[in-house]
């Protein structure tokens, strides 16, 4: 049971109070008398709960109505009291807790006036706005009990939480939490010392999990890398046709290597400006327009798919907002590779207009350094397919800005930022794929070692960037992109015009 202090305002009938206020405690039923007015199914369901948590609690159901199953419960529980009648006030005069699971609603506020009077705590079913506490969902292992609350705003959700933790939890917890208490009885000294000697036993349970886990991607990468420099060497020193193709990959691709695996290093950091920056640095290499979307596009089908699956199994995702964005999306981003693609020879013309758009891209990143909170507002945004729609196709044609248009927006239009960052890296994934699918299908690239560079410094530098983006001014890094983002937009803007004039 979660209490509340008496006469206090619950925060659920605020929907603008953020957090969960409430103050968790474990009541002994045992040794309190526990009446329940309600025999009908929201009463058995109160009292079963009470029941299977404290076997032993004295409780008293008062009902008219009594369903078969609370007289079942009467018969196996000695301290079950079960009274056919009418509620009248001093039914209360005995009492220490309260539940109302009655279905007439002057007769809840009824008792709850009554329970008021005689200063004792109640629950009202289904009555946030009416209890003093919660009856919350509870998961047990042995000795071991965990209390969910949701502050009254979906016992779905704490439900399906308790789900969760009943099979993540293992059984042989309770065996542990026993071993515990018979270590921490045994033990001699002082408090001090006590403290100290359980933390070093317990530090064990954690620890080495948590440093096996931690270093088990280091683990594979490293191997991988090996593996791949011990055949790099192998095919290099015994293969004649191998060394000659290596040493025929032109420069470019070692330059797109390196500036991938920077800027996945930097999009791993601030967590955004990928695809402007890719985009802007194979514009500025002379890459058209199309044939460098393509490349950012490619190397974005992994980490977004990743991204995607993490965020689904933590249950980021909100499936009506999914389906709303990547229909259109996909059609926004096909439409835009499509047009893109279909003016691929004339670059000339069209990349100035990209140019202008990664530049205010890079005005956008700079903004944000100096402004990072954006203030949500009340009323949400509700043209998502036209947002989706328009975010694919200026995605498509820039090379990036699906994140910096769609999640801002959301985010901003009142959206929940979990959620939507979840619901956005998913249908990334898809807009991504479908991109890359529509610039492979329509171009005839001759740029392919530059997107191969990109594709592979982007897939290196992914595990690492994770790593770093703590280690890193977040500010520092978006200020830098946004300027070197501006000046590489302008002089591509003011080259054009030169030439022009």
């Amino acid at each position: 049971m979660t209490l509340l202090p008496r006469n206090s305002k619950l925060p659920v009938q605020d929907e603008k109070t953020e957090g969960n206020p409430l103050f968790p405690v474990f009541l002994k039923l045992n040794d309190l008398h526990t009446v329940v007015i309600g025999g009908g199914n929201v009463g058995l369901e109160k009292l079963t709960a009470i029941l299977k948590n404290s076997p032993e609690a004295k409780v008293t159901v008062i009902a008219l109505a009594i369903l078969p199953e609370v007289h079942l419960l009467a018969d196996k529980y000695q301290k079950l009291n079960i009274i056919q009648k009418s509620f009248i006030d001093s039914d209360l005069d005995n009492a220490d807790v309260v539940i109302a699971a009655t279905n007439d609603s002057e007769l809840n506020n009824f008792i709850r006036q009554s329970a008021h009077d005689r200063k004792l705590l109640i629950n009202v079913a289904d009555k946030p706005e009416l209890c003093d506490f919660y009856l919350g969902s509870i998961v047990q292992k042995g000795d071991l009990k965990i209390a969910i609350s949701t502050n009254g705003k979906s016992p779905t959700i704490a439900k399906r939480l308790k789900e969760v933790l009943n099979e993540g939890l293992p059984d042989e917890l309770d065996i542990t939490l026993q071993q515990m208490s018979e270590l921490r009885n045994s033990l001699g000294g002082d408090f001090a010392y006590k403290v100290r000697k359980l933390n070093e036993v317990t530090s064990v349970l954690v620890e080495p999990k948590v440093v096996e886990k931690k270093n088990l991607i280091w683990y594979i990468w490293g191997a991988i890398i090996l593996s791949l420099l011990i055949a790099f060497t192998a095919l290099w020193y015994n293969e004649p046709g191998f060394r000659a193709y290596a040493q025929t990959i032109t420069p470019e691709f070692y330059y797109f290597l390196a500036a991938g695996f920077v800027f996945a290093m930097i999009d791993g950091a601030i967590g955004m400006s990928y695809g402007v920056t890719s985009q802007t640095f194979s514009l500025s290499m002379g890459i058209p327009p199309a044939s460098a979307s393509m490349g950012v596009h490619l190397s974005e089908i992994m980490s977004n798919g990743i991204a995607g699956w993490m965020h689904y199994r933590m249950g980021n995702i909100n499936w009506k907002l999914f389906k709303m964005l990547v229909i259109p999306g996909i059609i926004g981003a096909v439409t835009g590779a499509y047009l893109l693609s279909s003016l691929e020879h004339y670059s000339q013309y069209t990349k100035p207009f990209v140019s202008v758009y990664t530049l205010i891209l890079g005005t956008v990143i700079l903004s944000k350094a100096f402004k990072p909170v954006v203030k949500k507002s009340h009323e949400k945004i509700k043209k998502i397919p036209l947002l989706g729609l328009g975010g694919g196709f200026i995605d498509a044609v820039g090379g990036g800005g699906w994140g910096s248009i769609v999640l801002s927006t959301l985010i901003a239009g009142g959206r929940h930022p979990r959620f939507s960052l979840g619901t956005v890296k998913l249908s990334r994934f898809f807009i991504a794929l479908m991109s890359s699918i529509t610039f492979i299908t329509m171009l005839n690239s001759n740029h392919w070692e530059a997107v191969a560079g990109l594709v592979i410094g982007s897939a290196v530098a992914s595990p690492i960037a994770a790593k770093i983006s703590n280690r890193i001014s977040a500010k520092a890094i978006m200020v830098a992109v946004g300027v070197i983002v501006i000046l590489i937009s302008i002089k591509s803007i003011v080259a054009f015009i030169t030439k022009v004039i």
